[in-house]
């Protein structure tokens, strides 16, 4: 919201229309100005609101009621800022008057209302006929016979046993308070105003004896199990007084709690869209059905509040499955209002900072979370299946092992010593298979102090699985296992859509080498250096003092990776870039590795593992050329080869990327969409 010029009125003015019929109401709007001003229009907006009288009722005579001074309306020609009109739905009551001084002040009103482009006008209606609101929207303004400038932009209808006090408050202080209001100069002043009625419906509920924060509530249904019970609600034709039949339904009485996403009051009667974790429902709420107890509280609800209910199952004259309170419960009070219904928080940023609003209104986020953890437990599932132990291992490292990347430093004060925080799994499960747990796994948090990015970002989930016995083919199957039983366990079929794109999951996943790869999207031969070379510096890739596998690997990220649409499993890489690797027998130079791709994005990567003690410290003390020190894995750990000289079996090892499995299967853009509080800049900034 932009902060508006300091030079604008302290004062503006709300012409007030009413009849003999709503004098009593007209008494509220005086008390309603007298505390807005006093409490929030003064304090939070800088402005007084000041009201001109107009009674629209003539005497036998046909002379108007009370009219305004000509001076004031003149005075009010660029400050008039609302147009309250108060009148009921009954055409005898509206008698308009025809003297040409009243009409002559109407007509300055409405050049005032013309004049100013924030002027609004809202017409309270009592009804005493049975007529349908949109019905008396389009018929007030020619009952009252009112100049076209002063036609309501809003018709609020209320009954004789509403409280129109809450009624009017309720409305006026959204109006007033909205953030295209020119008295708001603060930006936070809507919110502030809000905030101040919603305080004030809490302070009701005290007085009321509620306590707004709520206590147990036992034994409410999930929404979507309540739905379910639609088929035990019967129905019943009869006829009423006047021969007309109609529909009598009953059904189980049900429980229920949760959020008001949308609510909508028609005089005696209020209809709520309540929301759970696992679906919405309609309440209707009768004043005549629930009591005046409840009828009170519920004068004190706002969007956003959490109730619980209990109610009668039954379906509403349109066919509406609804709730039909019997008894109102308020749990939880909401002191900010939610955002806009078809809008919700629309800012990419905001959504993953305030998550908490994001899952409670954002359309699909919940769900998309519940899906994660249906895929976490899937995962775990078909794991300790196959016989698999998972394990905690340490978060705190001294050495910064297992994977290429810039680790995050902290420091041991007790201990007096530096510490990393782990970028990787491998290394510590690879202990385990040393001492005989011959199948583990670990699914963990690891931390890379590295850039942030659609598919990065610098805390995720890692899954890593080592089994005693088995080798990269091993991990191929395994790895199609846990993805096709994740798809079942989130109710999705084995094609599912991706953006614009497809995927198909059903296995078997096909498998390529690495070197056809590169000769078939990089056009050369992978075994001629001189090739190899030309091709990197036509890709514009710096080659000085680089290995030729270093050189071929950056050639496979520009030119092979974006055109892996996949599920393609990418195997034997050079030996040289993979320290913790085994080499292909009779190939020394291959490496039995694969990773796994899928449209352009790597999911998954595993070895058959390296297990000889003396090869593997040679590779730890070998920098390859050209390579930085954070993409390389040659980082000695005299403890880990100790291990290996203690004797690991052969074994298969793999990794997977959680997050980016998760937005694979559930169709979303980025890691920050998956992640529930992924990591942000501090907000002043």
């Amino acid at each position: 919201m932009s902060a508006k010029p300091t030079n604008r009125p302290s004062k503006y003015q709300v012409f007030l229309l009413w009849s003999n019929d709503t004098v009593s109401q007209c008494r509220d709007v005086r008390k309603f100005f007298k505390e807005f001003n006093k409490k929030t229009a003064k304090p939070e907006f800088g402005v007084t609101f000041e009201i001109i009288d107009h009674c629209f009722d003539t005497d036998d005579k046909g002379h108007p009621g009370a009219v305004p001074a000509e001076e004031l309306l003149v005075k009010s020609k660029d400050t008039l800022a609302l147009t309250i009109g108060l009148c009921t739905d009954d055409e005898t009551s509206l008698n308009p008057y025809t003297v040409d001084k009243a009409q002559h002040q109407l007509d300055l009103v409405v050049e005032s209302a013309q004049q100013n482009k924030f002027h609004q006008a809202i017409w309270f209606v009592l009804r005493q006929q049975d007529l349908e609101r949109e019905q008396i929207a389009g018929e007030i303004h020619d009952l009252l016979r009112l100049p076209e400038g002063l036609k309501p932009d809003n018709v609020c209808l209320f009954n004789e046993g509403d409280k129109f006090a809450d009624v009017l408050a309720d409305n006026l202080t959204k109006l007033l308070s909205g953030d295209d209001r020119p008295w708001i100069e603060d930006e936070n002043a809507a919110v502030h105003a809000i905030e101040a009625a919603r305080r004030q419906k809490m302070e009701k509920l005290v007085q009321l004896g509620i306590d707004p924060w709520g206590h147990r509530f036992d034994d409410q249904q999930a929404i979507t199990d309540v739905r379910a019970l639609e088929g035990e609600i019967t129905e019943q034709k009869t006829t009423s007084e006047g021969g007309r039949e109609q529909t009598v339904y009953s059904g189980p009485k049900v429980r229920v709690a949760g959020r008001i996403v949308l609510m909508r009051p028609t005089g005696k009667l209020i209809f709520i869209n309540l929301v759970d974790r696992t679906g919405t429902i309609q309440l209707f709420l009768g004043q005549a059905q629930v009591g005046e107890r409840n009828w009170d509280i519920a004068q004190c609800l706002d969007l956003g509040d959490i109730i619980g209910v209990d109610g009668e199952l039954k379906k509403t004259k349109t066919g509406e499955l609804t709730i039909f309170v019997e008894e109102l419960h308020f749990l939880t009070k909401t002191l900010e209002a939610p955002p806009e219904k078809h809008k919700g928080i629309t800012d990419p940023e905001l959504r993953q900072r305030m998550r908490y609003v994001d899952l409670a209104y954002g359309e699909g986020v919940l769900e998309r979370f519940v899906q994660r953890t249906q895929i976490v437990r899937s995962i775990r599932e078909t794991l300790v299946g196959e016989g698999y132990f998972e394990i905690e291992g340490p978060t705190l490292h001294t050495i910064a092992g297992g994977a290429a990347a810039r680790p995050f430093e902290t420091f041991h004060n007790a201990l007096g010593m530096p510490l990393v925080m782990r970028i990787a799994l491998e290394l510590h499960l690879k202990r385990l298979l040393v001492g005989g747990m011959e199948r583990v796994f670990e699914l963990g948090r690891v931390y890379r102090n590295e850039g942030i990015s659609p598919r990065h970002n610098p805390e995720f989930t890692m899954l890593e699985v080592y089994q005693a016995y088995g080798n990269y083919e091993t991990m191929m199957d395994l790895t199609q296992n846990v993805i096709v039983n994740a798809l079942d366990a989130i109710g999705a079929g084995r094609k599912v859509p991706f953006g614009d794109k497809e995927i198909d999951f059903t296995p078997p996943f096909e498998r390529r080498c690495y070197r056809d790869l590169l000769a078939e999207h990089a056009g050369i031969d992978p075994a001629n250096d001189a090739e190899v070379i030309a091709c990197a510096k036509k890709l514009g890739l710096d080659t000085e003092g680089k290995h030729p596998d270093v050189v071929r690997n950056e050639i496979f990220e520009e030119t092979v990776e974006d055109k892996l649409v996949g599920p393609i499993f990418v195997i034997d890489y050079p030996a040289s870039i993979c320290p913790l690797t085994k080499r292909k027998a009779g190939q020394p130079e291959i490496a039995e590795r694969f990773e796994l791709f899928i449209h352009g994005m790597e999911l998954a990567n595993a070895y058959t593992e390296l297990n000889d003690p003396d090869l593997q410290e040679k590779l730890f003390r070998t920098q390859l050329e050209g390579m930085a020190e954070e993409d390389s894995m040659a980082r000695m750990d005299t403890d880990f080869v100790r291990a290996l000289r203690n004797g690991m079996p052969p074994a298969g090892g793999l990794g997977i990327g959680i997050d980016r499995l998760v937005m694979l299967l559930t169709n979303s853009s980025t890691i920050r969409e998956v992640i529930l509080f992924p990591l942000l800049r501090h907000e002043a900034t």
